[in-house]
């Protein structure tokens, strides 16, 4: 059984062997704690200092993240690792029990919550508990996501626009090492307060993704989360042995595509029922029909046909029949050159 941790700063990193915690984070209007699982190996081959962080369940209701993780919380073996592995499979650990996007304790996402607070809600503390007690253990950052209820996309590893040259070409490096059809380069500019844009700040090798949606488990997004994180710990030779294909044989090379600016980002132009034509990962031209919106107010009414404005790929759609006015109802990705994020 994991060991539970009232203080935080008690945990010792560098202890040899696997070692499993429960962090408790007191909850704010009662007697109790949410208990956010740890789980720490540090290996027995031997030292290496690029330490590889693994994070599930930042969003509550995204499932592929959660498994893959904690299935490597029991198979990791560290008499077959040299260096550290630090896996977090429910960073959000309300949000994860409750299914939903948010932590019901403070109605916080914790995407939006760092660098976090030692002295604010439950989500910036356990945010603050990353930032300062996590980060320095470790050179790369997994953040592994899903579209939950929002957005469906294409199976893709994902990373900012990153300013520093040599960074950035790691980064797109490891990006491929989880095989995924597509790698998406995204906005930052649209939120604040990421896990992965805290990490790219600490010149950290930051991946982000996308492995399922719907609130369901995609056997193939658990497969590419599992075996990516296995490969970074090849490619870093935390673990021996070369860097696996995980889709079949012959398939073509990760597609890059970037939607870096905010007007790639298409917001729902009123409220009504999202008819699509389209699939997320489909190649568009510019004046295709996306898909429709229809107002049952008048049901002999024409529906809103919503067409892309511009060549690119469908890199998401709104996944709910239900999008309201304001809400991104797709991202149009421009196809991207792999050299252009080459050192």
């Amino acid at each position: 059984m994991p060991t539970v941790i009232y203080d935080p700063a008690s945990i010792d990193f560098d202890r040899p062997g696997k070692h499993h915690y429960q962090v408790a984070f007191h909850l704010d209007g009662a007697w109790g704690y949410s208990l956010v699982p740890l789980t720490v190996v540090n290996g027995l081959r031997g030292a290496n200092n690029n330490s590889v962080i693994c994070f599930g369940g930042t969003h509550g209701n995204e499932y592929e993240g959660q498994i893959a993780v904690k299935r490597l919380c029991a198979d990791l073996d560290p008499e077959r690792l040299a260096g550290r592995v630090v896996l977090m499979p429910q960073l959000s650990e309300s949000a994860c029990v409750a299914n939903t996007r948010i932590s019901p304790l403070d109605g916080v996402n914790m995407n939006r919550a760092f660098p976090g607070n030692p002295r604010g809600t439950i989500s910036a503390r356990i945010a603050h508990f990353v930032k300062t007690r996590v980060f320095p253990l470790g050179r790369i950052v997994l953040d592994l996501h899903s579209g939950g209820k929002e957005g469906a996309f294409p199976v893709c590893t994902s990373f900012h626009p990153i300013p520093d040259a040599a960074q950035q070409a790691e980064i797109a490096a490891v990006s491929r090492l989880f095989d995924t059809p597509f790698v998406f380069i995204y906005s930052s500019a649209m939120a604040s307060g990421l896990l992965t844009d805290e990490a790219e700040a600490e010149g950290k090798i930051s991946i982000g993704g996308e492995f399922g949606g719907g609130e369901t488990t995609s056997r193939h997004g658990v497969r590419h989360a599992y075996e990516g994180i296995l490969n970074v710990l090849r490619r870093y030779a935390l673990l021996e042995g070369a860097v696996t294909q995980v889709r079949p044989a012959g398939s073509p090379e990760p597609k890059l595509i970037r939607a870096a600016e905010l007007d790639a980002y298409i917001p729902c132009p009123r409220d009504g029922v999202w008819e699509p034509v389209t699939e997320p990962g489909d190649a568009v031209a510019a004046g295709q029909i996306l898909g429709r919106l229809h107002d049952f107010a008048d049901h002999s009414s024409a529906a809103l046909e919503v067409r892309s404005p511009r060549d690119g790929y469908l890199a998401m759609m709104h996944l709910s029949a239900r999008p309201l006015k304001g809400q991104t109802l797709f991202v149009i990705a421009a196809e991207a050159s792999w050299s252009e994020v080459a050192a």
